[in-house]
Formats: structure tokens, sequence, C-alpha cells
């Protein structure tokens, strides 16, 4: 009976976060801030990116581009799943509920990876204009196009990952964002750039290996590698987990 009242409480905590996404501006801002930004960069604006001017039936600027969005779009959405609560003193009675502090990082968390999905569900719209548009007809890397989108996926699951820690840190959702896209940055590109500097030799490649972009590339090729699933798993239980022992913190 205990264990059905908090997997309850925790579904409640996961459907209230869903609704408060849905139910205000935010949610649906960044639905259609994506969605029309890559829009205007793959078939409007000329350039490298713009599908009609490229002579290959490929979703890649798709993948090339979304990372550099997420790095915004997501912290202005996991900024407020803490700090909102920090500030609003609601924390402490959501503590009092029937959850455990990892059902209620997770009921956040996964309220942050639906919304994930929202914005990504539409562009199958790309996938599938690419494909009859094709010559011929279905001339795309159908295999190659679903696994980038994975690996998309898991970058952006990572990334809520960490804008959730970020949120825990603060009651200020300003401060919350920019620690996150701080985070995310130096994640996805830091490493890279550390490593390309040659400081330290041979660990230079254990470096890059550490940052996102590396295993993120490897997985937008279609490529599905465990060892690259492992890092995405491994980076989201990581901040998970620091979000848990900063919320935990506050009973010490």
């Amino acid at each position: 009976m205990p264990l059905k009242l908090s997997t309850d409480s925790m579904y409640s905590l996961l459907k209230k976060e869903i609704q408060s996404f849905l139910g205000s501006l935010i949610g649906y801002l960044v639905i259609i801030v994506f969605l029309v930004i890559m829009g205007l960069l793959m078939w409007v604006f000329p350039g490298d990116l713009n599908i009609l001017e490229s002579e290959y039936a490929s979703l890649s600027p798709l993948f090339t581009v979304a990372p550099w969005i997420f790095i915004f779009l997501i912290p202005s959405v996991t900024m407020r799943l803490f700090a909102d609560e920090n500030k609003s003193g609601t924390i402490e009675l959501l503590l009092t509920k029937p959850l455990t502090d990892l059902q209620i990082i997770l009921a956040k968390y996964f309220a942050g990876v639906v919304l994930v999905l929202l914005v990504l569900i539409p562009t199958i719209v790309f996938y599938f204009s690419i494909y009859f548009l094709g010559s011929p007809i279905g001339n795309i890397d159908v295999g190659g196009s679903w696994g980038s989108y994975l690996g998309l996926l898991f970058l952006a699951s990572g990334f809520v990952a960490v804008g959730l820690f970020a949120s825990s840190l603060s009651d200020n959702q300003v401060i919350a964002f920019i620690i996150s896209v701080f985070l995310c940055f130096i994640l996805f590109i830091g490493f890279d750039f550390i490593s390309s500097l040659e400081l330290f030799g041979s660990i230079d490649l254990l470096i890059m290996k550490l940052g996102i972009n590396e295993h993120y590339s490897s997985m937008s090729r279609g490529v599905i590698d465990s060892r690259d699933a492992f890092y995405f798993l491994s980076l989201t239980a990581i901040f998970l987990m620091f979000t848990k022992i900063k919320l935990s913190s506050r009973k010490w």
C-alpha cells in the first residue's frame, strides 16, 4: 500500500509538471521557437544547411544545429523546476509528501524529457518532406536518420539532467538558467577545446571522450554504439545524483 501511494504521488507530480509546462506559454514557446529556427535554417535561409540547395537528401542539418539550440532552450525549461519551488517555499511542502527525494527528482526529470519529445516529434515532418523530395522518392538513409534521432534524444535528456541540477542550486531562475547554459556548453564543446590545445599529450584523446560532442557525433552518423549510450546514461545518472545530494543537504 505505501508503495502504491508513493507511485501514485510520483505520477501525480509528473503529471503536474507536464501540465505546468503546457498550461503556460513557456512550453509552447520552446516548441515553436525550436521549429521556427530549424524550419528557417533548413528550408528558407540560403547556406550549407538549406536542404533545397543541398545535393543530398539528408536530415544532417537538424542534427548539427539542434544541440546548439538545446543548450539554450532546455535550460529555459528546467530553470524553474526546483528554483521556483525554492523561491516560493513549496519545496518544504513537496518534501512532506509520500515521496523519496529520488522520486521527486525523477518525476521532474521525466517531465522535462516529455517536453523534449514534444519538441522533436513535429520534426518528423522534416523527415517525410525529405523522404518524398528525394530522387528517387525514399532516397534517404532511414536507419541513419532514426539512429541520429536517438542520439539527439540522448543528448537532450542529458541536458535536462544538467538543467535540473542547476535549478536545484538556486532559488533564482535566471541564475539557474545561466549555470545550466554554462554547464551544457562546457560539456558539449569544452572538452573538445581543451583536447585541441594538446597540453596533455596522450591524455588529450581521453579528455575529448569525456565531452558530449564526441559521443553525439558518433550517434548522429547513425552509428549506435553501446559505449555512447552508456556515456549518456552515465552522464544523466551523475547529474541526477548531484541533484539528489543537493536536495538531501537540506536535511543536514
